[in-house]
């Protein structure tokens, strides 16, 4: 039963939005899942949405996008997907779940909007980029 499985706490795992430059100086902006646990993870599935709604209320709910990934192996970075701009102003939420050994591990990282941009920028030396973490 749904009651008896354990989800214990989500801990050194984390997702930025990270912002870097092409040649031209336009902004890219992608999405990274970060493994700062020693150990790897696996088994890691992300699924990313985005909804809310436009200034004039009406009601906005992007494609659900699934991610697999077999392995990230301890202190490692993976690309998730880019994202774009255009959905900042709603909220972004990326439900990660994956286990360690035979324990299962999930935990959902939102976005609220408005919270991806400049001012919430910190630099994370694991990526060499500036990006909105989310712990």
């Amino acid at each position: 039963m749904k009651k008896d499985i354990v989800f214990p706490t989500v801990d050194g795992i984390k997702v930025a939005v990270a912002r870097q430059f092409d040649e031209q100086g336009n902004a890219l902006w992608e999405v990274f899942l970060i493994n700062r646990l020693k150990t790897p993870i696996d088994t890691v599935f992300v699924t990313a949405r985005g909804y809310g709604a436009d200034p004039d209320g009406h009601k906005i709910k992007t494609t659900s996008l699934r991610y697999f990934f077999k392995e990230i192996p301890g202190e490692t970075i993976v690309k998730v997907e880019p994202i774009s701009p255009d959905v900042f102003h709603i909220t972004n939420e990326y439900w990660v779940s994956y286990y360690i050994g035979n324990q299962i591990f999930d935990k959902k990282f939102i976005f609220v909007p408005e919270s991806i941009r400049e001012e919430n920028l910190i630099f994370i030396h694991q990526l060499n980029l500036s990006a909105v973490l989310h712990e």
